[in-house]
């Protein structure tokens, strides 16, 4: 694996954002193009950029609204013709809207007038050449129409004939490439679907493969993410409104458009009706509610993919899987930080400049024909975690990592001396010699992960992930902990954990933590896993699922927990890579409820997690020496 430090990442960015680097770092003909840097190989010859709006209408009429920011000199549009990247987006075309809603009472929000106006990356595009548009979707913003799902058939079917028109528009190359995140990275995987020769090239970020296991992964709601997610979208459309465009002096095509938005599908009311994967209800089906749905047809088209994420993001396990499943040239690239931030935090910096460095080389090998060498490193680079604000960056050519070994943690009797939980248990590298050893639990419904989690972070709710100290949480839950590490210790991976489980109801919802716990007894959130104990029954994944437990959720799939004895329930943690230092210890911790960011039971259940002998409760993680 190479390393390479974060702070060197700035520093490269900020030589190539003024023009110029150490010419001791750069070989003799100037070109440096390696991860997070890039020089020579094109020119930012434009100085400024030009924003223009106007209504571009379907096959049925339906007309949406569109952002065009074209290069510029002097504050004059160039003609072209350039290559093309846009964004299909079920927010407003224009983030400074969003800024203005959400800013503090009082708080002075600059002027943002497009895409471009507020993300670097996309001045770094134009600036280099590069026409930048936004397209909202149909149903959202200033575009008429009503919203009929995520990635609904008509919503892709409008990113084919977008492609289209962006390709033969009198400024535009015929190459088109795609940028965004989130919504905005998985309707980029729609539209490779849809196999348009023009689309060359999509870089989506923080983006899902699938979104029954986002919403109610092991048969377990999702309920406040989702909320704040449908409360958002339903501001957005109704009651927030987005920029008219440029031929809409008056604003009365705009509030025409809004006027269509009443009857949008109700996100909140439909998902929470979706408690199978095969649930049968006629406004949603989950297969056609994402990119699993489309996925062969993505597969086919090949379209050259550069995967973009976060650690701490809620679709980190879905890039991995859509690495692992694409067909085509691809990269992924894994960073420290989370779904989104605010920009002045060091994750979010890092993450704004990399993305600006990685989009742009991107583009250029695949939308400009430059021969920049992007294919021919290692396919694959990801942040290492070392401590809260401190990382660095390593490289690998697969994932897993092959070098990997899995290292077993048994659950055990304690105490551990670390906390003051229900039971404080130990994690033993020996198996259990036992007959009859479990642990009690009365489920806490107060137990949470707090509300600036990942889950919160990916909804507006958290404009910074920070989970809180976990030890209160702990203290209600169960625990086993690690004695102090001898030396550091790289889980880079994915850890698994199976659970020996019994129930006073025949059913129970699990939540697993993984923490490091640090010197001073700060437990620190590092991943989790989410099981209903009832859609415990493993199936294949209908994807390359790198081998980790499928629980497939269908109706006839929920099975009570056995009366008087133990059912496993074998799960996946969130993947990570940290390292856990030395003299700080490892925490597994078990709650029944995460009052804050799941639907919490109907009923209260008192579980006991077995580890016996026969019944070896455990946690295997994959570790780096």
């Amino acid at each position: 694996m190479n390393r390479t430090p974060r702070s060197l990442g700035f520093l490269l960015f900020g030589a190539l954002v003024a023009g110029c680097t150490d010419p001791a770092d750069a070989p003799d003909d100037g070109l440096v193009s390696e991860f997070g840097r890039y020089e020579g190989y094109s020119e930012p010859i434009y100085d400024s950029w030009v924003n223009t709006s106007r209504y571009v209408e379907m096959r049925d009429g339906i007309r949406l609204a569109v952002d065009v920011t074209f290069p510029a000199v002097g504050g004059e549009a160039a003609p072209g013709p350039f290559p093309v990247v846009w964004t299909h987006s079920r927010y407003h075309r224009n983030p400074g809207e969003l800024v203005r809603f959400f800013a503090p009472e009082g708080a002075e929000v600059p002027e943002v007038n497009s895409q471009v106006d507020a993300n670097g990356g996309l001045q770094l595009l134009a600036r280099h050449g590069y026409v930048v548009a936004a397209v909202q979707v149909r149903g959202g913003g200033a575009s008429f129409g009503t919203y009929q799902g995520l990635f609904s058939e008509a919503e892709t079917d409008d990113a084919r004939e977008m492609i289209e028109w962006f390709a033969t528009q009198p400024w535009s190359d015929g190459n088109v490439g795609m940028y965004g995140g989130s919504y905005l990275g998985m309707t980029q995987y729609m539209a490779a679907s849809e196999m348009h020769p023009a689309l060359k090239a999509i870089f989506p970020n923080v983006a899902g493969l699938d979104m029954y296991d986002q919403l109610h992964p092991g048969g377990i709601y999702r309920k406040d993410m989702i909320d704040h997610w449908g409360s958002l979208t339903r501001n957005l459309d109704i009651n927030w409104a987005a920029p008219p465009v440029d031929e809409d002096a008056d604003g009365s095509l705009l509030q025409a458009a809004i006027a269509e938005h009443e009857d949008n599908w109700d996100v909140a009311v439909e998902y929470a009706a979706g408690r199978f994967r095969d649930h049968d209800i006629p406004t949603l089906t989950w297969t056609e509610h994402g990119v699993s749905g489309v996925l062969d047809k993505v597969k086919e088209a090949g379209v050259p993919a550069y995967h973009w994420n976060g650690w701490y993001d809620i679709f980190v396990l879905d890039a991995v899987l859509l690495w692992a499943n694409y067909e085509g040239p691809q990269k992924l690239g894994i960073g420290a930080w989370s779904h989104a931030g605010m920009p002045d935090s060091l994750l979010m910096a890092e993450s704004a400049e990399l993305t600006a460095v990685e989009q742009l080389r991107w583009f250029d090998h695949w939308l400009k024909g430059i021969d920049n060498g992007i294919m021919d490193e290692p396919p694959i680079h990801y942040a290492v975690m070392n401590d809260p604000g401190d990382w660095t960056w390593a490289s690998a050519n697969s994932w897993p990592l092959p070098e990997a070994e899995e290292t077993v943690w048994y659950l055990a009797g304690g105490p551990s001396g670390s906390v003051e939980s229900v039971n404080d248990g130990a994690l033993s590298p020996d198996a259990p010699a036992g007959d009859d050893a479990a642990d009690g639990y009365t489920v806490d419904l107060t137990t949470t992960t707090g509300v600036t989690t990942r889950w919160d972070n990916a909804v507006g709710g958290a404009p910074l992930m920070i989970y809180p100290d976990l030890t209160h949480n702990d203290a209600r839950s169960l625990t086993y902990t690690t004695p102090p590490l001898d030396a550091d210790l790289n889980v880079t991976g994915h850890p698994l954990v199976t659970l020996w489980l019994s129930s006073s109801t025949n059913d129970a919802d699990v939540i697993v933590l993984l923490q490091e716990v640090d010197d001073a007894g700060v437990s620190h959130y590092i991943s989790e896993a989410v099981l209903r104990a009832s859609h415990r029954e493993l199936a294949e994944a209908p994807w390359d699922n790198l081998g980790l437990p499928f629980q497939r959720s269908f109706a006839e799939d929920v099975q009570p927990l056995p009366d008087g004895a133990p059912g496993e329930l074998v799960m996946d943690l969130l993947p990570t890579a940290n390292v856990f230092n030395a003299g700080h210890r490892i925490r597994v911790t078990i709650m029944g409820a995460d009052a804050d960011n799941i639907e919490l039971p109907s009923v209260t259940p008192t579980i006991q997690i077995h580890r016996a002998a026969a019944y070896p409760s455990r946690i295997v993680l994959p570790v780096v020496r």
